[in-house]
């Protein structure tokens, strides 16, 4: 929304300063987005005349022109315009001056071998419209030697304010001056609305037919001269960004920007029969007032004569009955639409126009018949011309209601106490009836203020206007000397799996939490329970079961692009079914390519299950899960190779699963592997039985020599190399600190169905260097336990 400050105060009777106005509109709500001083780029330019123009002596088209500045004796001009002749009023640049189009420093020049002191300047020159054909040609009036721009009243400053889609009231200059003088800068104005005495009767006849329309006006106006508007009204529109077309159509422009009232005029000699109001057919054709052809829908609010549609209402009009220099007789059309109603029409056709802008957020409905006489008033004083009487139909919408304040919700709701008259006195300024009833503040809404509807709004106006500034800051009270922990246990073992997947080099992803149903069959997940009622797109129609459903074909499209071995993680939802309950939190990895770079020492490895196992587990650890007690078993799920993957347990939880992807899937999902992965579920992760600090724990160091001893175990193929490690550690926990597989072997010197399990045992003595035998000892407790356990012995 653009106005004048000069605009403001036709309105606003203040002596406030433009700072001082910018800056209470910005605290109103009413934020200021720029103020455009016009007159600064123009401050060299002068009005001047142009006392004689003689041919130029070597150029055709150009003319010798000798101009009185009015500071002191005539320069020599050499002007090319067609219209440069003598006795014209003109703008003129000196030496030195900025042209605006160009941001050239005009300079003295010779021209054809005569020299040029100044330049006669056009509108295009001076930004002031795309006129070029000629130099701009002043009023015989004009004061030779004034500024132009204080003349043309360019010097007055632009101001631009950001308006919410609540406040249409200030989508017009008075309902800016009507906040203002609420805010203590200045006194509104009255607008008087003159009532016009009609010089015959109503030739119209009108059929309102569209429930949209509640109420519509139409005034006949004859005799009318449409000519150019005068000097204020067009500098009025030219300041705003508005082209002056011609006094009919810049009234009707005036109005909307100046009391947020939308008008519209007719051709009265170009329309054909009565007047309706009607409900739009499907491919009516309307050739706008901008030049575009459009074809409606059913449904819209049209206004037809007896030829057709005439006029898209509360949009814009029609081009075959619009007014022109021509136009004798006029017809106004005033009228009240039900917002949604424009705003439909306005998207249907994609039509945005400043009727619509005011219409589909609601103007003032209670106005209509005051802005008829306005309207009239203004096109009888510019146009001349007899008015008619006003064709009515419909009736002014019900929009009375009132809403009671408690004076003290201001202080409870916005922290700032108010006294109770300051209160009163600033909704009455904003157009409120208010009246004392029993303590409480009755509060009638003005008929422009349809965002007002509770008792919160009217504590918004009352603090708005107060000043928001105003509200002390007060800090929030304190429970407690420190403060209580931010995250939540679940939170702390969130990031934890976080920051240990990225320590290991997995990287993070964020990705979809849907997936095409094709993919989520993959993962067991192509049910109903999971499917989108209202999918944003086919491909993103199921929630994903499984996160690596959405992070292997994240593999896929980076292979894609050149980069093979590429590691991810995400951390989100996976889901069972659509219940609030149906989902987990998880932790997925994926690893692809290589899992050791080629390099010198030796060749590169591709990944395998149990660089996801070790990602898994170290994830796990970090997340607080006691992985010393995990069992892992082979039943993890169909999208997981069969005889390279497992699933951890904790007892009958499962914390995780890891491995190998299936064939078959890398196939599906167009992914070259091998691809290993794992899924995590930190909500299964038990919580620790006592609180546990965030220090480490001191560390104890043994004064004595470690001992390893190796073992041989000949044990069943299928016997897992885990159970062994378990069964080994148990022998005797104060000693053993460590188990490790160090060589799996099957082949010669190994009977049929049989392996040899090679396990390191390191012993951590803490009180003497052990002995021998005490060795020994141990060495045999470890091979009765695994014999115990799992049914091996040691190899012969």
């Amino acid at each position: 929304m653009k106005f004048t400050l000069s605009w403001l105060k036709t309105h606003l009777d203040t002596d406030a300063t433009l700072d001082q106005i910018t800056e209470k509109l910005t605290a109103l709500g009413l934020e200021v987005e720029g103020v455009e001083d016009r007159g600064a780029a123009l401050a060299g330019f002068r009005i001047a005349h142009v006392v004689s123009a003689e041919k130029h002596p070597n150029a055709d088209k150009l003319r010798l022109c000798m101009v009185d500045t009015g500071a002191g004796e005539p320069v020599q001009v050499v002007c090319g315009a067609p219209n440069a002749r003598e006795g014209i009023k003109v703008v003129f640049a000196a030496p030195g001056t900025v042209i605006p189009v160009s941001g050239d420093t005009l300079k003295v020049g010779a021209i054809r071998g005569v020299e040029s002191r100044g330049m006669m300047c056009s509108e295009r020159e001076l930004l002031l419209s795309e006129e070029h054909n000629g130099i701009i040609e002043l009023p015989a009036d004009a004061p030779v030697g004034a500024a132009f721009a204080d003349w043309r009243g360019l010097s007055d400053p632009v101001i631009e304010i950001a308006l919410t889609p609540d406040r249409v009231d200030c989508a017009g200059v008075r309902g800016i001056a009507r906040d203002l003088a609420a805010a203590g800068l200045g006194t509104l104005k009255p607008l008087p609305a003159p009532a016009v005495t009609p010089g015959f009767d109503s030739p119209l006849s009108v059929d309102l037919a569209h429930p949209g329309c509640p109420q519509i006006a139409f005034r006949v106006i004859r005799g009318v001269t449409n000519g150019p508007s005068p000097k204020w009204l067009a500098d009025k529109l030219l300041a705003v960004g508005l082209r002056p077309i011609s006094a009919l159509v810049d009234i009707t422009n005036f109005f909307s920007l100046d009391q947020c009232r939308p008008l519209h005029v007719f051709d009265a000699a170009k329309l054909q029969g009565a007047i309706a109001l009607r409900p739009t057919a499907a491919g009516d054709t309307l050739l706008a007032l901008n030049g575009k052809e459009y074809t409606t829908p059913a449904g819209l609010i049209g206004i037809y004569d007896d030829a057709g549609l005439i006029s898209l209402a509360g949009v814009m009009g029609g081009e075959k009955t619009g007014v022109t220099a021509e136009t004798v007789d006029v017809v106004l059309e005033v009228a009240t639409f039900e917002p949604v109603r424009i705003a439909e029409a306005g998207r249907a056709l994609q039509i945005d126009s400043d009727a619509r802008y005011r219409f589909e957020r609601g103007v003032d409905p209670a106005n209509l018949s005051d802005s008829v006489e306005r309207a009239t008033a203004l096109i009888l004083e510019l146009c001349g011309g007899t008015a008619g009487a006003v064709t009515m139909a419909g009736a002014e919408p019900a929009w009375q209601r009132s809403i009671d304040l408690r004076p003290a919700r201001v202080a409870a709701l916005g922290g700032v106490d108010v006294a109770q008259t300051e209160q009163s006195r600033i909704l009455e300024t904003l157009g409120f009836g208010v009246t004392e009833v029993d303590g409480v503040l009755r509060c009638t809404v003005p008929s422009w203020r349809r965002d007002v509807e509770g008792e919160a709004d009217l504590v918004e106006e009352v603090l708005r206007v107060h000043g928001f500034d105003r509200i002390p800051a007060t800090p929030l009270p304190r429970d407690a000397t420190t403060p209580k922990p931010a995250l939540t246990a679940s939170q702390r073992r969130t990031f934890a799996a976080r920051r240990a997947a990225a320590g290991r080099g997995l990287l993070e992803s964020v990705t979809w939490s849907f997936v095409e149903p094709k993919v989520a069959a993959l993962f067991d997940g192509d049910k109903d329970e999971l499917r989108l009622l209202n999918p944003i797109s086919a491909d993103l129609a199921v929630m994903r079961p499984s996160i690596l459903a959405t992070l292997v074909p994240a593999i896929g499209r980076n292979a894609a692009r050149g980069y093979a071995d590429v590691s991810l993680f995400e951390v989100g939802p996976a889901f069972r079914d659509g219940s609030e309950k149906g989902q987990d939190l998880v932790v997925a990895g994926v690893r692809a390519g290589a899992a050791v770079p080629r390099n010198w020492a030796k060749g590169e490895r591709a990944v395998d299950a149990f660089d996801a196992k070790a990602d898994a587990l170290a994830i796990l650890e970090a997340a607080g899960a006691p992985v010393g007690n995990l069992q892992v078993t082979r039943d993890a799920p169909g999208w997981y190779h069969p005889g390279r993957s497992g699933v951890l347990r904790l007892g009958p939880s499962v914390l995780g699963r890891f491995g190998e992807l299936h064939p078959a899937l890398l196939e599906a999902l167009d992914v070259t592997g091998p691809v290993v992965a794992f899924e995590l579920f930190l909500e299964a992760v038990p919580a620790p039985k006592k609180k546990v600090g965030t220090a480490k724990p001191k560390l104890e160091l043994s004064a004595f020599q470690p001992v390893s001893r190796d073992f041989a175990f000949l044990a069943p193929v299928a016997l897992e190399a885990d159970k062994l490690v378990k069964a080994a550690k148990g022998a005797d926990k104060a000693l053993i600190s460590d188990v490790s597989v160090f060589d799996i072997y099957e082949g010669k010197g190994v009977e049929p169905g049989f392996k040899s399990v090679a396990l390191t045992v390191t012993l951590q003595p803490v009180e003497k260097t052990l002995t021998d035998a005490e060795i020994e000892a141990v060495a045999a407790k470890v091979v009765a336990a695994v014999a115990k356990g799992t049914g091996a012995g040691l190899r012969g």
